[in-house]
């Protein structure tokens, strides 16, 4: 019997919490004078990982969103909102592409509607029109991921 077979499957999120949050409107008070208020958005999405100890992770999803308008005919950044949530797993008896799996998508799938929620707060606060972030589907994006770690080519040595 394999070790992975021994150890019984669990997935547990054991606590979420804020790691990093930044908000700037680098053309505050300037920007709110402009009558038309049509915004490009631009959202990033990033998500690391980290094994903290046996069968206990650190996934964090970082969500940055940039608004730019145009002012005076010069393309302007409204503001840029940066969240980055963290949560604590435990994730044992899963191996391999499974593994990968749970940590690259299940992961980020619930830790997104905290970050979704404080992005929009951010927004908000810093007195903008609310951004709604539309869900993710990551295991989408996990899966663009691992098709580009294979079609990457290999690393060449050089003697």
């Amino acid at each position: 019997m394999s070790e992975a077979q021994e150890t019984p499957r669990q997935f547990a999120l054991q606590r979420i919490y804020l790691k990093d949050v930044s908000f700037e409107s680098p053309r505050a008070p300037h920007i709110f004078l402009n009558p038309e208020w049509q915004p490009n958005i631009n959202v990033q999405v990033e998500n690391a990982s980290s094994q903290l100890g046996e069968g206990v992770f650190e996934v964090a999803l970082k969500i940055t969103a940039t608004a730019t308008t145009e002012v005076e005919g010069k393309n302007e950044t409204a503001f840029l909102a940066e969240v980055t949530h963290a949560g604590i797993f435990t994730i044992t008896g899963f191996e391999g592409a499974e593994l990968g799996h749970i940590i690259g998508s299940i992961c980020p799938t619930q830790l997104f509607p905290f970050t979704r929620e404080t992005v929009a707060d951010l927004v908000v606060k810093g007195g903008f029109p609310s951004l709604l972030l539309q869900p993710i589907n990551f295991d989408a994006l996990y899966m663009q991921h691992m098709q580009q770690q294979t079609e990457a080519p290999a690393p060449s040595t050089i003697q």
